[in-house]
């Protein structure tokens, strides 16, 4: 059985306090966790409506950092749902937040946009951090990480083992602009021990010219993601992970849906459910385990007709709800 781990970082937006200041909770919260519009909702509660009439067990990474603005019961909002109805939740960490934390700041003055700018022991401190108030929030126990805008270093994994966390899925080689200073490559695409901990890359398929693509669910048609889930089955891996975001079925403005993403989701859900091999899981009851058969992963071959399929679905979104 091939185990997919449907994983959604789950996020209030720094940019809104930003441009609004601290005074942006609930604005925050209804844009970018509940996901409203004027045609309805489309965010955490609803993604989980699709999740349980499908049988689909997701991974939520929420972010407890804007709790240095907001307090704890911020955090509780997203967590309190997430556990009721029986998903996972692990830990997520945007540092940018600590801008707005003033005498909050466990790191004094110490500010940055990413783990890796930090050393670390300032890594543990944050992290830590983070830990203590998730579980305050009424998650259990995390064990697994994951770092926001996948800014991670090799501290940031020596830092985790060190404070009893087993996994991390900040590696995703199939994303070329991403943040990470992980001392991993392209072709490490399956879980691997690293630095104390398992990492987790967040899955890929191939791309034009011998490159990789992400497997984000903004990033991939509903073709290209099923055929990935049964690439992986077909080649035994062990697992495969699928990103999204509490906001993905959002326009870029985060005012509208994005029908495109919508349906692609309802249906990637619909038809996963349906095939024969493959399961979700969570860390927490079914976490990750590195292959111990020594053999050569080969991501999803490249396919034109996919591609074109995507890049016309893309064409038609981005048109209608902004480019992401």
């Amino acid at each position: 059985m091939t185990l997919l781990y449907f994983t959604v970082d789950t996020e209030y937006a720094a940019a809104i306090v930003v441009r609004g200041g601290k005074d942006t909770r609930r604005e925050n919260f209804d844009r970018s966790i509940a996901c409203v519009t004027p045609n309805g909702a489309v965010g955490v509660g609803y993604q989980m409506d699709v999740f349980d009439r499908h049988g689909i067990k997701a991974v939520f990474f929420v972010d407890p950092m804007p709790a240095l603005i907001w307090g704890v019961e911020a955090i509780a909002d997203i967590v309190g749902p997430i556990v009721t109805r029986g998903h996972d939740v692990q830990l997520h960490l945007h540092s940018e937040w600590l801008e707005f934390a003033g005498a909050a700041n466990p790191l004094g003055g110490k500010t940055g946009t990413n783990l890796k700018e930090f050393n670390f022991d300032e890594q543990c401190t944050l992290i830590d951090f983070a830990r203590t108030t998730l579980i305050a929030a009424g998650a259990p126990p995390p064990v697994a990480f994951r770092a926001g805008n996948y800014g991670a270093n090799d501290d940031t994994l020596r830092a985790l083992a060190a404070l009893g966390l087993h996994y991390d899925s900040s590696h995703c080689p199939g994303f070329s602009n991403s943040a990470s200073e992980l001392s991993l490559g392209k072709s490490d695409m399956q879980p691997i021990r690293h630095c104390g901990v398992i990492e987790v890359p967040i899955g890929s398929i191939g791309g034009h010219g011998g490159g990789l693509r992400h497997m984000q669910l903004t990033a991939l048609s509903n073709r290209e993601l099923l055929a990935a889930v049964c690439h992986a089955k077909a080649q035994d891996w062990s697992s495969i992970s699928l990103l999204s975001h509490s906001f993905e079925l959002l326009s870029r403005d985060r005012k509208r849906i994005n029908h495109i993403v919508k349906r692609r989701f309802e249906r990637f859900c619909k038809h996963f459910a349906a095939m024969d091999g493959v399961t979700t899981a969570t860390y927490a009851a079914q976490p990750p385990v590195v292959d111990t058969y020594a053999r050569k992963i080969v991501p999803l071959p490249y396919s034109l007709p996919r591609t074109g399929l995507r890049y016309a679905e893309q064409a038609i979104a981005n048109t209608l709800c902004g480019a992401r």
